[in-house]
This record gives structure tokens, C-alpha cells and sequence, in this order.
């Protein structure tokens, strides 16, 4: 169920009011049935994974407490098997087989292998994240095994984040739902502003910018590199809007019931270098791989050079992650160098950054900091939106070679008044995102006076009715 439907538009009102009347021995029930009705209104069929994968890690993470030795290790590792084991048939099983029929056709072998009919569980990557994170943790110490199977289920499946995140932990999550939440004015008024906001940038930015980066990035031979240059910004924005706008809308559902999800964005896209955009971006996603991955694998303990392979290794999976493609692996590499060049000239833009004193100066050298890494990020965007490698390819080079001629836009079919509207959006969103995360903003917010605020809140609204885009158009990481 997308959260942009008239299904959503009656299943969270209807889903809110249930679990505000009835007990609060009865709500998880509640929870668990709605989940269990929101992820069946995509594939139904595909709950029973779910459910087969929910069974194994909840008697895993049991047996993982009662045993000692050993055998703690060898339950962990029939859980970790069966939710990767799931990942890679669903995920990746058809890009290795597309590979090797590429390979046995470069080497003029007769052999080609079929390849399978199955379609990727919508939020498959996310949920399945979610659950080794809760045997890793129970294995850790950290929480304890989950008695209550329809609890661990609704952690595993609460429908709010069950398709594109954030990904949560156990101590986080677990411990809400025996708690009981009280209808509170207040708390559900700021989860429906957030509701608001994230729908928003969403259907004002993302979706309306989805229709002119669709079209370029469908047939890139026939842009000029300068639009293609322009448009791979958009699509920067497109993307931050739209994965962003799905987890506060996400995070607000949550609110009006009393829950809190975790914060999963922070400005990316002013952080000054790409560790501090990881720290930014993705934060849960980041965050798993940081603690499930990286820092068992040594993290920075080990010297440079296990270092740097330790940065490749995560960020190659970080991009088969987010799909079965070469393009997303080329993708995470290309943030894994970032990374590792920031690792080893660590000293140089240090001492560099000390001739910055006066306070013009550092500000100036701040705001190329800014710019320098949201281009960087941006060029790798390319590959992330890419269809293929080749394509890619052809969009850096037109870029590349016409980079100069940025004031190229004859491929935008769109009246330049039309073309303004979407600077208006993504001026608005920008704006927004800047009081919502600084704390003078907020604070300048909470003084203003209602006949300030409220025009602005109405002009918000009207500016939003008009704009957006209110045709059934997925969220970019339904797909991951």
C-alpha cells in the first residue's frame, strides 16, 4: 500500500481510531493485523516469506539466549542464512545468472541458464536488515530474546517503516509497543505537520521532479550535456525529497500513535565532507553497516591499508544493497574512494583549513566544503539513476565535454514560467528542511506571531494543492 493512495487516505484514519479505542492488551493485535494487511495489499502471496523468515528469528534469538558455547553462535548463524539466504534468491539470483550467461557468451560457450520468474518482495533489503539486527543484538547481549512471537512480528512488520525503513533496533522499538499511548493533542498534531511535510516533498518536489529526470535519463543520447549536467542535480533533490519525504511521513504515522521512529536524514546535503554525508544520509542504513559490519571487520584499528579495504568492503555492499546491478555497485565504490581519499589526505586539508582564521575566510572555505561535496555526491548519483553502465557512461561524457554550455535547456519541454514552479518547490522544501534542523530556526518559529506563521502555513497548503503531483507514483526505495 503506497502511502500516496486513497487506500492509505482510509487505512490510517480507520487504523488510528481502532487502536485509540480499543485496550491496550488488544492493540498490538491491531498493529500486527493492519501490517500484516498493508504489506498483502502489494504482493499477498509474499507475507508468507515474511512470516517464515519472522518464525526463524524469533525461535533463533530464544535459543540464542538459552544456549551457551557454541551453539549461541551457530543459532545466530542459521538466522543470518536464512534472512540473507532469502535476500540473495529474491534479490540477486537473477543478476548472477545474467552474468553468467554474459560471461559464457564472451567466452563463445553454448550454454545459457533460464533465468528465474520471480519478482523482489517490495521493502525486502529493510525488513530483512531489521530482523538480523535483532539476533545480532540478542547475541550481543544487548536485548533480550522476545517471548511474545506477535510482538516480535509487529516489530519485524510495523507498517508504518515495514517498506523503506528507517531500520530499527530492538531496544528502540520493542519496548514501545508494551507501552501504552494515550491520545495526546498535541503529539498527534506534530505527527500529521510531519505527515504533512513529508507528503510534501514527495508530491510538490520528488514526484514533479520525477517527470522531466524520467524522461532525460530514459534517453540520455538525446540530451545536451549541460541539461544532463542540470538534471542530474534535479535528481539529486528528486531522491533526497522522495526517500526523506517517505520516512516522515512514515515517522508521523508513528507519532499520532505514540511511537517514536528513528531520525533516518540531517540536512545531507549541507554536511562538508562524504564522512559527514553518511552521517547524514541514511542514518540507520549507515549505522547498521558501521556496527554490524565495518567495526567487527576491524574498522580504522588495523592501519591504513585494512582500513581502506575494510571502507571497500562495506561500500560494495552498501551498493548491492540497494540493488542487483552493476550500476549500484560502481555507485558505492565511487563513495568507498571518496572516503578512503578523505582517509588519506585527512592532514592535508587540515593544515590547510588552518590558514582559514579570520571569520569571512572560514566561512567561505565552509561553503566550498558544502559545495564540493554535494557535487561529488551528485556525480554519483549518475550511476544510482543510470539504466545501465553504458548509459552512465554517455551522460559523463556529454557532461564532461559540454559543461561549459550550461545555459542550455532546449530539451525541457515546459514553459519557463512552468520551469520556475519547480525552483518555487524546491526553494519552499529547502527552506523548510532549514528551520525543521536548526535550532535558531525553530526558535525564530516559535516566536513568530500567528498572523505571520499561519499565511505562511496557508500558502504552504494551497502552493502544495496546486502543485503536486496526486497520480499513484511509487517511492524511489520501495524497489530496495
Amino acid at each position: 500500500m503506497l502511502f500516496n493512495s486513497l487506500q492509505f487516505l482510509v487505512f490510517f484514519p480507520v487504523v488510528t481510531t481502532l487502536y485509540f479505542i480499543l485496550p491496550h492488551r488488544w492493540r498490538w493485535l491491531l498493529l500486527l493485523v493492519a501490517s500484516c494487511l498493508f504489506y498483502m495489499a502489494f504482493i499477498p502471496a509474499y507475507i508468507l516469506v515474511l512470516f517464515a523468515v519472522i518464525l526463524v528469528d524469533y525461535i533463533a534469538g530464544i535459543h540464542i539466549e538459552k544456549s551457551i558455547g557454541p551453539r549461541r553462535k551457530q543459532y545466530l548463524i542459521m538466522s543470518i542464512l536464512a534472512n540473507v539466504g532469502c535476500l540473495v534468491f529474491f534479490k540477486y539470483s537473477n543478476f548472477a545468472i545474467g552474468n553468467i550467461n554474459s560471461l559464457a557468451g564472451f567466452l563463445h560457450w553454448n550454454y545459457s541458464l533460464p533465468l528465474l520468474k520471480i519478482i523482489l518482495p517490495v521493502g525486502l533489503s529493510f525488513h530483512t536488515f531489521q530482523a538480523m539486527s535483532y539476533t545480532i543484538e540478542v547475541y550481543r547481549g544487548k536485548h533480550p530474546a522476545e517471548r511474545h512471537l506477535g510482538i516480535y512480528a509487529l516489530y519485524v512488520m510495523f507498517f508504518p517503516q515495514l517498506v523503506a525503513g528507517p531500520i530499527e533496533r530492538p531496544g528502540h522499538l520493542i519496548p514501545q509497543f508494551r507501552e501504552e499511548h494515550r491520545f495526546n493533542y498535541a503529539r498527534v498534531a506534530s505527527g500529521l505537520q510531519l505527515m504533512f511535510w513529508g507528503f510534501f516533498k514527495k508530491l510538490a518536489v520528488a514526484d514533479r521532479l520525477a517527470e522531466i529526470v524520467d524522461g532525460m535519463y530514459g534517453n540520455p543520447t538525446q540530451g545536451a550535456g549541460a541539461a544532463l549536467f542540470v538534471i542530474t542535480i534535479f535528481f539529486a533533490v528528486q531522491i533526497y525529497c522522495d526517500f526523506s519525504g517517505y520516512v516522515d511521513i512514515a515517522r508521523g504515522a508513528a507519532r499520532v500513535m505514540g511511537f517514536d521512529l528513528s531520525e533516518n536524514f540531517n540536512r545531507p546535503y549541507s554536511a562538508k565532507s562524504i564522512t559527514e554525508f553518511w552521517r547524514r544520509w541514511h542514518i540507520t542504513l549507515y549505522q547498521w553497516f558501521r556496527d554490524y559490519i565495518y567495526i567487527p571487520l576491524g574498522g580504522n584499528q588495523k592501519g591504513v591499508a585494512r582500513t581502506t579495504l575494510n571502507i571497500l568492503i562495506v561500500f560494495t555492499l552498501t551498493g548491492l544493497w540497494h540493488g542487483a546491478k552493476w550500476t549500484f555497485v560502481v555507485w558505492g565504490l565511487i563513495h568507498g574512494f571518496y572516503l578512503i581519499f578523505e582517509l588519506i589526505t585527512k592532514r592535508a586539508r587540515e593544515r590547510l583549513a588552518s590558514y582559514f582564521n579570520l571569520p569571512l575566510l572560514k566561512q567561505a572555505y565552509a561553503a566550498g566544503q558544502t559545495i564540493l561535496t554535494f557535487l561529488a555526491v551528485s556525480f554519483s548519483w549518475i550511476f544510482f539513476r543510470a539504466d545501465s553502465l553504458t548509459d552512465a557512461k554517455i551522460i559523463i561524457g556529454k557532461i564532461s565535454a559540454d559543461l561549459a554550455r550550461l545555459g542550455n535547456l532546449e530539451f525541457i519541454n515546459f514553459t519557463f514560467s512552468f520551469f520556475i514552479y519547480y525552483f518555487i518547490s524546491i526553494g519552499i522544501m529547502v527552506v523548510g528542511e532549514h528551520i525543521r534542523y536548526s535550532r535558531l530556526g525553530r526558535a525564530l518559529l516559535a516566536k513568530a506571531p500567528a498572523w505571520v506563521t499561519w499565511p505562511v502555513y496557508y500558502a504552504v497548503i494551497a502552493w502544495f494543492l496546486w502543485f503536486g503531483y496526486f497520480g499513484k507514483k511509487s517511492f524511489i526505495y520501495f524497489q530496495f
